[in-house]
């Protein structure tokens, strides 16, 4: 059986890591502000797939107090993987696999350099999850994974993770790697910018026929760019994010609630960085360096 390790047990990391546990997985966790009401109370997750709590949870405060473990889930915020350099080293051994459950292009590759020996992942998490107070985490809708090799020389470990997932009832499935970010990018890019400058859901930018236009055609960019850079992905992928997107419960993306409670916005990793991908392969994405720029803006307001 293989032991986990969750660096960041917020909406993401707690509900894939607590559904591992609940399967009867050993997952550890760390955790910063609730650290004391999780040790105390367990972890309770309101799910549309049928609620559960841990009373009996592996918790931590410090990664130096956790054993090292076969894989990691990183579920930090991208803006503070500066903090990986301390906070990943107690956990590894020489086999580990560290997932990025995180949001973005280029990741793999600056933690790579970061641990050059490291065994990285991408997790691609579609899911509506929140964490709304200590210790309770809310599952509103889907919440399959797409799991991108990036360095893993370990077939059978990637295999045995996704064999994991099922059985405790999370759909994930192996994916190409470029294939799993850039996908993921098609949905982030429009919708955690658009509801952030517009102050606004995703529901009601697709309710709204000139803001509906406009996210299609950011889709479009991102898939667009994607295929002039050998990533498989067909045009039609726009029309399925689409609809999945009205589908689901009316949602505030990750960056629109980091933007209302005066957090740092993933700009970087979700704009910067495929903006600057894009153009060292001669493309350019007129209306995400836009939003990326009013975005930049509204960070700078916030923060003067």
């Amino acid at each position: 059986m293989l032991r986990y390790g969750v660096i960041g047990t917020g909406a993401i990391g707690g509900y894939y890591g607590a559904k591992l546990a609940h399967s009867g997985q050993e997952v550890h966790f760390l955790l910063h502000k609730d650290y004391e009401y999780v040790k105390k109370n367990g972890l309770q997750v309101d799910s549309c797939d049928g609620s559960f709590h841990l009373s009996d949870v592996n918790a931590y405060s410090s990664t130096q107090d956790m054993p090292t473990c076969d894989v990691v889930f990183v579920c930090l915020k991208s803006v503070n993987n500066h903090l990986l350099a301390e906070l990943l080293p107690p956990l590894l051994h020489q086999d580990t696999l560290v997932v990025l459950i995180q949001n973005g292009i280029g990741l793999e590759a600056d933690v790579q350099k970061m641990f050059p020996r490291l065994e990285l992942a991408a997790g691609l998490a579609f899911i509506c999850s929140a964490k709304t107070e200590p210790g309770h985490i809310n599952h509103q809708c889907y919440g399959y994974i797409n799991i991108g090799n990036y360095s893993c020389h370990n077939e059978e470990l990637m295999n045995q993770l996704i064999r994991d997932f099922k059985k405790a009832n999370v759909d994930a499935n192996l994916v190409e790697y470029h294939e799993a970010r850039w996908k993921k990018a098609v949905w982030n890019m429009p919708f955690n910018g658009m509801t952030v400058a517009l102050n606004t859901r995703t529901d009601l930018l697709l309710k709204n026929p000139s803001t509906f236009k406009l996210i299609k055609e950011q889709m479009l960019e991102v898939i667009h760019t994607a295929q002039q850079m050998g990533v498989n992905i067909p045009m039609s992928f726009a029309d399925k994010m689409i609809q999945n997107t009205l589908d689901m419960t009316p949602y505030s993306p990750s960056m629109k609630l980091d933007y209302d409670y005066h957090r740092p916005m993933e700009i970087y990793y979700l704009y910067t960085r495929p903006l600057e991908e894009a153009r060292k392969h001669g493309l350019q994405m007129p209306k995400l360096e836009m939003l990326e720029a009013e975005l930049q803006f509204l960070e700078a307001q916030q923060n003067a």
